[in-house]
């Protein structure tokens, strides 16, 4: 494999995973009531726990993406 085709595929990897982050970010703001629904059938869980959790996850997904996906896409565009 090239570090072009690496290059190439680490820049579709951010980004879909964007993509996923956008969608996670926008069904939590427009459909929070009907997410909050839906997790609380499976768990014990208030209000502000469930906003707590979904911060830090979007937070933690965002940082991966960041660390894992671009950082890498930006250094092997600075070497080639």
């Amino acid at each position: 494999m090239s570090i072009e085709q690496i290059q190439e595929f680490l820049g579709w990897c951010t980004v879909i995973n964007f993509g996923i982050l956008i969608f996670w970010w926008l069904m939590f703001m427009l459909a929070h009531d009907f997410v909050y629904r839906l997790h609380s059938k499976w768990f014990k869980i208030g209000v502000p726990e469930f906003d707590a959790i979904h911060y830090k996850a979007i937070a933690f997904y965002k940082l991966s993406i960041i660390l894992f996906n671009l950082v890498p896409y930006i250094a092997l565009s600075i070497i080639t």
